[in-house]
């Protein structure tokens, strides 16, 4: 049995451990899946762009016909304090540590029936850890990936707990010995396994539409603001694979990949085999986003 560490975590109300926090068996999460989630990156103790997070819970809760449990200021109250006890036991401050706040909302404990009920109380989980980021060695040389046909549901726009899809498609890059699978569908790119994927052709940053078929990570709307700040310019439509395939440069995106540079498809060069001009200015126009974030 694996034991858990005594770490922060807040649990419907109350905060606790890990090792205390406990469902029903009975909970539509635990039995069906039947839930959203946020994950919100903290730099020195500040958390990065929670608005847009926020905005996308609601929109996910919507989809999921659930009300909002808390309002967006008690969401962050719960995030500072779990980020305050979590630095606190390394022996640090807040502002010492980057950390992940992850957040959880399933329809709540009820017996198994696929209808929705409507007159259950929802549970609310949250808790943080610290962030590991990419290191520099794969900012430097970029990474791998391999392609896979995208075998998941079609409401992929939707945060949803139910992951086996995204856990089937992590697990092909794995045992390929590669940090992500990049999907496609119908011949058309959609996203990575735990990833958003952008094409750079001609020094224009491509990327999938915002649609059913993908999850808009909340780097959709910061890289369109670095290409616009930067005057590089940006697109979103169907991207065939032929076109990623002769990408000038491939690049990931998400909370803890920030912007992560794919050197190697499939075992072919990605471009030049080596990270690119257009990575190297959204990297630092993300890095800029950062040392913002962390401003009083």
């Amino acid at each position: 049995m694996t034991t858990l560490p005594s770490l922060p975590c807040y649990l419907n109300g109350e905060f606790t451990t890990l090792p205390n926090a406990k469902i029903s068996v009975m909970d539509r999460g635990f039995i069906f899946g039947d839930g959203v989630y946020e994950v919100v990156p903290a730099y020195g103790g500040r958390l990065f762009r929670f608005a847009q997070h926020m905005a996308r819970l609601d929109r996910n809760l919507a989809e999921f016909r659930v009300a909002n449990p808390l309002t967006h200021t008690q969401w962050a109250d719960v995030a500072k304090q779990l980020m305050t006890a979590f630095a606190a036991s390394k022996g640090v401050g807040a502002d010492a540590l980057d950390q992940l706040i992850y957040i959880q909302i399933t329809r709540g404990v009820a017996l198994r029936d696929h209808v929705m009920p409507t007159d259950i109380t929802p549970t609310v989980f949250v808790m943080t850890n610290a962030m590991t980021l990419p290191t520099e060695a794969q900012r430097s040389q970029g990474v791998a990936c391999v392609t896979a046909d995208d075998f998941r549901w079609e409401k992929a726009h939707i945060k949803s707990t139910s992951l086996l899809g995204a856990v089937f498609a992590r697990q092909i890059g794995y045992d390929a010995g590669a940090l992500e699978t990049v999907m496609f569908r119908d011949g058309f790119l959609s996203e990575a396994a735990a990833s958003n994927v952008w094409v750079v052709k001609d020094g224009k940053v491509l990327g999938a539409p915002k649609d059913n078929l993908v999850l808009e990570g909340i780097r959709y709307g910061l890289i369109e603001e670095i290409c616009h700040a930067r005057g590089i310019p940006f697109e979103l439509r169907r991207l065939s694979r032929d076109e990623v395939k002769h990408a000038d440069e491939l690049l990931l995106s998400s909370a803890t990949k920030e912007v992560l540079p794919v050197t190697l498809l499939d075992g072919q060069a990605v471009g030049t085999g080596q990270p690119g001009p257009v990575y190297a200015q959204l990297y630092a126009g993300y890095a800029e986003a950062k040392a913002q974030s962390r401003q009083p």
